[in-house]
């Protein structure tokens, strides 16, 4: 029988399973020239496999939402786990490149699966006004887990071969899957205290909702900024600062995960402590961490020396600031009967007009001119963020700020 779980422990189980998550995304990157090497793989096709998981990342998700609205959601994130976790373990029992395509395919349909309802289902546990810290937690995953990809395959592929991280990876998030399996999902709208409009819980009402799609749109011009960083900055400061490939792996990878932990918590509590005095604190947080993310972002490109570290952890931080007042924003602007689709929606979207393209941006303007004017793209993309973010706290729907009452956390 499900049992009844307490909401910080449900959160700290799905945290670790999108800690699996970005474990599973990302270890391939550690052990690619040994995949390479053993299968004669060119760079193209290596590419192929990332290009396959993030089109059908978001061709999923479209699909996923309403799912997610109408069905258990703890059996959707059962599901998906099992789907990108199975896929892991296939990636380690492959003898040819059209599985590891075929791999690529099936991690990016799971993933996109538990990262569509996984939202929804935290905002059921928490009021309003605690989801930003909430949110954050789950999300500070991403950093984390990245890192924690990039160490496990680092560390075990020399040694035991690139198959060993894979096995390793694919247990916990099975483990995690069944256990998930024994408890209880939480009522919807249950902690929601805020007004069910026609803009809020219709589908049609999702594409007139202002505040939804300018926390979206705030959301892709960030996830553009950051998806050029993540792919360019050790190239960038290998080609153009003359730093070697692996000291720029080392120190980008370091500066991320401190400036990915510490500004993901730190965001989460200032968009919750705001929140408290105005509505619009998820919009506001975020537009000033974009808007002080402009002159770092500009400084981290284009300073010269040892300023240049402090540069890029500093931009890295800003606009990691964001992630969980946007996440919040997106869950707040919408009813528990529309949030499936929503998420659905609003990860189209980010991905779409952000990191799906925008690191072949800049590679094509590299080609063309120089990979630091083709970087120069980012705060372009962040000043747009400010703009859409300022523009949107007018709709900001009102939040109490008070717990609502009989709900503890």
């Amino acid at each position: 029988m499900p049992q009844q779980i307490h909401p910080r422990t449900t959160l700290l189980i799905l945290t670790a399973l999108n800690f699996c998550n970005y474990i599973d995304r990302s270890i391939l990157f550690a052990v690619q020239p040994l995949v390479q090497r053993e299968f004669h793989l060119s760079d193209k096709q290596v590419g192929l496999l990332s290009s396959a998981f993030f089109i059908f990342y978001m061709l999923a998700a479209p699909f996923v939402g309403p799912l997610v609205d109408r069905y258990p959601r703890k059996l959707i994130i059962v599901i998906g786990a099992i789907v990108w976790s199975g896929a892991t373990l296939l990636t380690a029992l492959t003898h040819d490149y059209q599985t590891l395509f075929i791999r690529h395919v099936i991690v990016g349909v799971g993933e996109a699966t538990f990262v569509t309802v996984t939202p929804s289902y935290i905002a059921d546990l928490f009021p309003e006004h605690q989801r930003g810290r909430m949110l954050a937690v789950f999300y500070l995953a991403i950093p984390v887990g990245t890192a924690a990809g990039y160490l496990l395959g680092g560390w075990l592929g020399p040694t035991h071969g690139w198959r060993m991280p894979f096995y390793v990876a694919a247990l916990p998030g099975i483990a995690l899957a069944i256990v998930m399996m024994w408890m209880r999902e939480p009522e919807r709208g249950r902690t929601d205290t805020l007004a069910l409009t026609a803009e809020r819980g219709t589908f049609v009402g999702l594409f007139r909702n202002r505040a939804f799609w300018t926390a979206s749109l705030g959301m892709a011009f960030l996830t553009f900024a950051l998806g050029g960083l993540q792919v360019w900055m050790p190239t960038f400061l290998s080609r153009v600062r003359g730093i070697s490939l692996k000291d720029a792996g080392l120190i980008f990878g370091g500066l991320t995960v401190v400036a990915g932990t510490t500004a993901t918590l730190l965001g989460g509590w200032l968009g919750d402590h705001y929140l408290r005095r105005t509505n619009r604190a998820y919009y506001l947080v975020s537009a000033v961490g974009m808007l002080f993310g402009l002159p770092a972002m500009a400084m981290a490109i284009y300073l010269v020396g040892p300023a240049m570290f402090p540069s890029i952890f500093l931009a890295e931080f800003l606009l990691l600031l964001n992630t969980g007042p946007l996440n919040a924003a997106i869950v707040n602007s919408v009813g528990a009967s529309m949030r499936g689709t929503a998420i659905a929606v609003n990860l189209l979207t980010i991905h779409l007009l952000g990191d799906a393209f925008s690191p072949a941006l800049i590679g094509w303007i590299s080609d063309h001119t120089s990979l630091q004017t083709g970087f120069s793209t980012t705060i372009v993309a962040i000043a747009l963020s400010v703009a859409v973010l300022l523009y949107g706290m007018r709709f900001a729907p009102p939040v109490p700020a008070q717990p609502a009452a009989g709900v503890h956390a």
